[in-house]
């Protein structure tokens, strides 16, 4: 496991754990960084940090591609895994589409179900196929 997936699986257990406890995934973040509970990297911080800061355009993007579901409705780890996901193919730039799309699915592989996996691909597939136009209208805002 690459550095980058290590802290992308950090990440995502930051978000997880702040939708468990109905917190903003700042406050989980500094509590983790505090306890010393596991190592933060600076990329780690920068995925909570970047999801947080969009987190309703994020969730509004999720909701619009996912076909059936509602983000409220979603199994908690898909939700953390999607977001992070939907974070790194519109606002990293450093991050090839492809790889975020592989490791948020991985992930989902890792840590959820066995019919996530396909979904997670499909919901951030749409993202990819939408991804100037999502940008052109952040631009516009």
């Amino acid at each position: 496991m690459t550095a980058r997936s290590k802290a992308r699986k950090r990440a995502v257990d930051v978000l997880y754990e702040a939708q468990l406890l109905g917190r903003d995934p700042l406050a989980t973040l500094a509590d983790r960084r505090e306890l010393a509970v596991g190592p933060i990297n600076e990329y780690t911080a920068e995925l909570v940090v970047g999801v947080a800061a969009r987190l309703a355009r994020i969730d509004a993007i999720i909701g619009e591609r996912a076909q059936g579901w509602t983000v409220a409705r979603m199994p908690d780890v898909d939700r953390a895994v999607l977001r992070l996901g939907v974070f790194e193919l519109l606002w990293r730039e450093d991050v090839p589409p492809a790889v975020a799309i592989n490791e948020a699915v991985e992930l989902a592989k890792a840590l959820s179900t066995d019919e996530s996996p396909r979904f997670v691909n499909g919901v951030l597939a749409q993202v990819l196929r939408d991804r100037a136009e999502l940008l052109r209208a952040d631009e516009n805002q």
